[in-house]
C-alpha cells in the first residue's frame, strides 16, 4: 500500500505547476523575442493583404416553350420541367467545359500586372492597351515581359532570359512546347495595331482609347490555363430565393472588372448554348430538306421537262380538260398512299428499334411522319422520360439499385402498350391502305379506257403533280423549320448582369495577423515552459519530496555564499547556522531509545557525491560542539576524502590507517581548533575501501568512539554510488539523507525509498540542501564539486537530451 501510493505521488509529481511558473517568468526574454519577430512578420503580412472585390448578376431559368409549336409542327419533344433545367444549369456553369470557354473567349490566361512595393497589382483592364492572343500557335508561358508606352503610336517590349529557349503553350491544342528566344537581355519597340510576330510571341497590341498616357510600365505574361480554368469552377451560384428558378452567381477576387466580366460572358454563352441546342433539330431538319430539295428540283424539272416535251409532238386537243378529273383523283390516291406507307414504316423502324436498342431518349417523334394518334404519343412520352430518368440515376446510383428493376419493369410495360398500339394500328392502316389501292385500281381501270396516247400523257402529267406536291411539301416543311427556329428563344435570361457599382470592396483585418503573433508569442514561452517542467526530473521543493517519498524531511538548508564550508564556525548567527540548529533539535526525536543517554551517532549520507553531505556533516558537527557536547567528525567516506580541506589538515593518517592496523586510535584522532570538536579523517585512499569497513575492527573503532564522545557525525560515500554507506549504516542511531535543490533527480529517491521499506537503513530522515526561496535564505554556496564516477555520469548527461536541457536551464539559474 506504501509503496503504490509512493507511485502515485511520483506520477503526480512529474508536472509541477509552481515550478512551470517559475520557468515561465525566467523566459520573459523569449516571450519578448518572439513577439518582436511575431510582429514584424505580422506587419510583413499585412502588406500583402489585398483589396477583395465581389461581383454578382441574376439570370432566369425557364421553361420558353416556342408558341408555335403544335401537335401537328413539333419537331421533337420537350421534358424534364424547371427544376432540372436549373440543375443542369447550375452543373454546367461550374462545369470545367463552361469555364473552358469562358476562358477562350476572354483570353484569361494572358495576366497583366502592375509593379507595386511588395506585390504586383492584377491590372486587367486597367492597362492602356490590350494583348490580344494568336490560339493557333504557342506563346511564351510564364516569363513577364515588360512593356513602355513611348508615345501614342509606339511602345517597347523587353524581357530577360536566361537560355537560348524558355517554355511555350499552344492554348488552342492545350500542349506544352519549347521556343526559342534570344538570351540575355532583349528589347524591341512596335506599334499599336501592328501583328507582333516573333519565334516566342504572337500577338496584337492595342489602344484601349484614343489618348493614352506615355511613360507608364506594366508587366504581362501567359499563365497556367488550367490552374484559370479550374479557378473559375468555383463560381458561387445558388437560387434566389431557395426553389426558385433565378439563380444568383457571384465571385470574389481582387480584380473587380475580371469578375464581372466573366460572369457576364458566362451567362453569354450559356444563354447562347442553349438556344443552339434548342435550334439543333430545326438546323437539322432544314439541312435535311435543302439537300432534298435538291433532288427533287431536278426531278421536278425532268416531269416538266417530259411534260413539255409529250405536249410538243402531241396531237391531243383538249387532251387535259378530258382525263383532268382521272389524275387529280388518282394523284390525291397516291399521296394518301405514300404517307401511310411512312406511318407504317415508322411503326416498323420505332418496334425495331424497341427490340434492339436500350436507349430510348433518342426516338423519334410520331408527329414528325404526321401520326397524331394520342395513345401513342403519350406511350413514346413516357418512354421518353423513363430513359431519361434511368440515365440521370446511373451517375448517384449503383446498376444493382433496386430502382433500376422498377424503372425497367415501368419501360417494359410501357413498351408492351406501345407493341399493342402498333399492332392495332398496323391493322387499320392495312385495311385503309387495302380500300386505297382497290379504289387506284378503279381509276386506273378507267384510265386504261382512255387512247394509249392520252394514257401516256396522264402518267407524264400524274408525275409532274407528284413531283411539284412533293416540292412544295419541302418548301413548306423548310419555312416551318426556319420559323420555328426564328422564334426560339433560349431558356436562360439575365434578369441583371454584372456591373461595377462603386464601392472599394473588403479588405481582410490586419488586426487579426497581430493577435496571431500575440498568441505565438504567448504559445512558444509556455510551450518552452511547459516541455522544460515535463523533463525536469531534478527536486526543486519540499513538495517534490514530500510527494516522491514518505521518509520525514529533517530540515531545509540554505543557499550561503561563504568561501568555506564552516559557516556555523564562522558565523553562527546566519540563517545557515540557525538551519542547523533546528536540525540539532529535531534529531533529539529519533534517536533509538536505547541511545537516549548515551552516545549518539549520527550517520550523512545522499545519493551521489556533490549534493553537500560533507557540508552537512561539519556544520552539524560544529553545532553539537558549540553547545558543549563531545562531538567527533569522522571521514568514512575512503574512496574521495574531502572534510580535510576545510580545516587545514593534512589526511595522512586516518580511519583506512587505523582499520589496517598501522596506528591506534588515538594517534589518528586530530583537534580541529573547534572547542569540543575533534576530526577523525578517512586516511589514504586504500584499494579495497567496502573490504575494510565491513571488518570488525571498523565497529570496535565506532563503539570506543561512543565511549569516548557525545556525538559521532559520520561522513559517508553516497548512498546511490557504492555499498559502503549501508555498512556504516548498522552503526549509525539516525541517518540524514541529504537532497539539493535542482541537483539531485527524482528517481535517486527510489534507491533510498527501497532500502528504507526492507530496513536496511533505520531513523531515516531528509536534510534539503542549497534550497533557495527569495525572502527567506540568502544566496551563495557553490557547487560541490567534482563527484564519484564523474566522466560516468558526465555521459550520461550527454546521450540523455532530457537530462541535458534541464542541466543546462539549472545553470543558468
Amino acid at each position: 500500500m506504501e509503496e503504490e501510493e509512493r507511485e502515485i505521488n511520483s506520477l503526480t509529481g512529474i508536472f509541477d505547476i509552481q515550478q512551470f511558473l517559475l520557468k515561465l517568468i525566467k523566459l520573459w526574454w523569449l516571450f519578448l523575442l518572439c513577439i518582436g519577430i511575431a510582429s514584424g512578420y505580422a506587419y510583413y503580412k499585412n502588406q500583402f493583404i489585398q483589396t477583395v472585390h465581389s461581383a454578382s448578376s441574376l439570370i432566369s431559368i425557364k421553361d420558353n416553350s416556342n408558341p408555335l409549336f403544335t401537335s401537328n409542327t413539333s419537331l421533337t419533344f420537350n421534358w424534364g420541367g424547371t427544376t432540372d433545367k436549373v440543375t443542369t444549369a447550375i452543373v454546367q456553369f461550374k462545369s470545367r467545359t463552361h469555364a473552358e470557354q469562358v476562358v477562350d473567349e476572354l483570353q484569361y490566361y494572358i495576366n497583366y500586372f502592375k509593379e507595386g512595393d511588395y506585390y504586383n497589382v492584377d491590372a486587367y483592364k486597367q492597362t492602356p492597351f490590350f494583348v490580344y492572343a494568336d490560339s493557333s500557335v504557342a506563346q511564351l508561358y510564364r516569363d513577364n515581359i515588360r512593356i513602355k508606352v513611348l508615345d501614342q503610336q509606339t511602345f517597347e517590349l523587353s524581357a530577360t532570359f536566361s537560355s537560348a529557349t524558355a517554355g511555350g503553350y499552344h492554348y488552342g491544342e492545350k500542349r506544352n512546347e519549347t521556343l526559342e528566344v534570344p538570351e540575355g537581355d532583349w528589347k524591341q519597340q512596335f506599334k499599336f495595331g501592328d501583328s507582333i510576330e516573333l519565334p516566342f510571341l504572337k500577338v496584337l497590341i492595342e489602344k484601349r482609347a484614343a489618348t493614352i498616357a506615355t511613360g507608364g510600365e506594366w508587366l504581362f505574361n501567359f499563365g497556367d490555363y488550367w490552374g484559370t480554368v479550374n479557378s473559375y469552377k468555383n463560381i458561387t451560384i445558388r437560387p434566389a430565393p431557395d426553389g426558385s428558378s433565378i439563380l444568383l452567381l457571384s465571385l470574389t477576387g481582387s480584380n473587380k472588372q475580371r469578375l464581372i466580366d466573366y460572369i457576364n460572358t458566362s451567362s453569354v454563352i450559356l444563354e447562347q448554348g442553349e438556344l443552339e441546342r434548342k435550334n439543333k433539330f430545326a438546323v437539322s431538319t432544314i439541312e435535311y430538306i435543302d439537300s432534298s430539295l435538291v433532288l427533287q428540283e431536278k426531278a421536278l424539272r425532268k416531269s416538266e421537262q417530259d411534260l413539255e416535251d409529250f405536249k410538243d409532238t402531241s396531237q391531243l386537243i383538249d387532251v387535259l380538260s378530258q382525263g383532268a378529273d382521272f389524275n387529280q383523283r388518282l394523284s390525291e390516291f397516291e399521296i394518301e398512299k405514300r404517307g401511310i406507307q411512312n406511318k407504317l414504316n415508322y411503326y416498323d423502324n420505332l418496334k425495331s428499334y424497341l427490340k434492339n436498342k436500350t436507349d430510348y431518349s433518342v426516338v423519334q417523334a410520331p408527329s414528325v411522319v404526321g401520326i397524331e394518334e394520342g395513345s401513342i404519343s403519350a406511350a413514346v412520352l413516357r418512354l421518353i422520360t423513363l430513359s431519361e430518368e434511368r440515365k440521370k440515376r446511373e451517375f448517384a446510383m449503383r446498376s444493382d439499385a433496386p430502382v433500376f428493376r422498377e424503372i425497367d419493369r415501368d419501360i417494359n410495360a410501357v413498351k408492351e402498350v406501345i407493341y399493342e398500339n402498333i399492332k392495332s394500328s398496323n391493322y387499320l392502316l392495312n385495311m385503309e391502305l387495302a380500300a386505297l389501292q382497290a379504289q387506284i385500281g378503279t381509276v386506273e381501270a378507267q384510265i386504261k379506257k382512255l387512247p394509249k396516247e392520252q394514257q401516256e400523257f396522264l402518267k407524264i402529267q400524274r408525275q409532274f403533280d407528284m413531283d411539284n406536291n412533293i416540292y412544295t411539301v419541302f418548301m413548306s416543311r423548310r419555312a416551318e423549320a426556319e420559323l420555328v427556329k426564328a422564334a426560339n428563344v433560349s431558356d436562360v435570361y439575365v434578369i441583371d448582369e454584372a456591373k461595377d457599382t462603386g464601392g472599394g470592396g473588403t479588405r481582410k483585418d490586419s488586426n487579426i495577423n497581430y493577435l496571431i503573433a500575440l498568441l505565438i508569442g504567448l504559445a512558444i514561452p509556455i510551450s518552452a515552459a511547459f516541455l522544460l517542467t515535463l523533463i525536469d526530473n531534478f527536486i526543486h521543493t519540499t513538495k517534490d519530496i514530500e510527494k516522491l517519498s514518505r521518509i520525514p524531511l529533517i530540515g531545509v538548508i540554505g543557499i550561503t555564499n561563504h568561501a568555506t564550508n564552516l559557516i556555523v564556525k564562522d558565523k553562527p548567527q546566519s540563517t545557515i547556522a540557525e538551519s542547523f540548529r533546528g536540525i540539532r533539535s529535531s534529531l533529539h526525536f529519533i534517536y533509538n531509545q536505547d541511545s537516549l543517554y548515551g552516545s549518539r551517532t549520527i550517520m550523512v549520507t545522499s545519493s551521489v557525491s556533490g549534493e553537500g553531505k560533507t557540508f552537512t556533516s561539519i556544520n552539524l558537527a560544529t553545532v553539537f560542539a558549540l553547545s558543549g557536547k563531545r562531538t567527533i567528525l569522522v571521514g568514512m567516506d575512503l574512496r574521495k576524502p574531502k572534510i580535510f580541506d576545510d580545516f587545514n589538515i593534512e589526511n595522512d593518517l586516518g580511519v583506512s590507517n587505523y582499520l589496517v592496523n598501522d596506528c591506534s586510535l588515538n594517534q589518528v584522532i586530530r583537534p580541529t581548533g573547534i572547542e569540543n570538536l575533534d576530526m577523525l579523517l578517512s586516511g589514504p585512499v586504500p584499494p579495497n575501501p567496502s573490504e575494510l569497513i565491513m571488518t570488525r575492527r571498523c565497529g570496535e573503532m565506532i563503539d570506543q568512539l561512543k565511549k569516548d564522545y557525545d556525538y559521532i557525525i559520520l561522513d559517508t560515500p553516497p548512498l546511490g554510488l557504492v555499498a559502503d554507506a549501508l555498512e556504516i549504516a548498522k552503526h549509525a542511531d539516525a541517518t540524514l539523507y541529504v537532497v539539493r535543490q535542482g541537483y539531485t533527480k527524482k528517481a535517486m529517491l527510489d534507491v533510498v525509498n527501497e532500502k528504507h521499506q526492507r530496513g536496511e537503513i533505520k531513523n531515516l530522515s531528509f536534510v534539503f540542501n542549497y534550497f533557495k526561496d527569495r525572502g527567506q535564505y540568502g544566496y551563495g554556496y557553490g557547487a560541490y564539486g567534482n563527484g564519484y564516477h564523474e566522466d560516468e555520469k558526465r555521459k550520461s548527461k550527454l546521450s540523455n537530451i532530457t537530462d541535458f536541457l534541464s542541466s543546462l536551464f539549472n545553470k543558468n539559474k
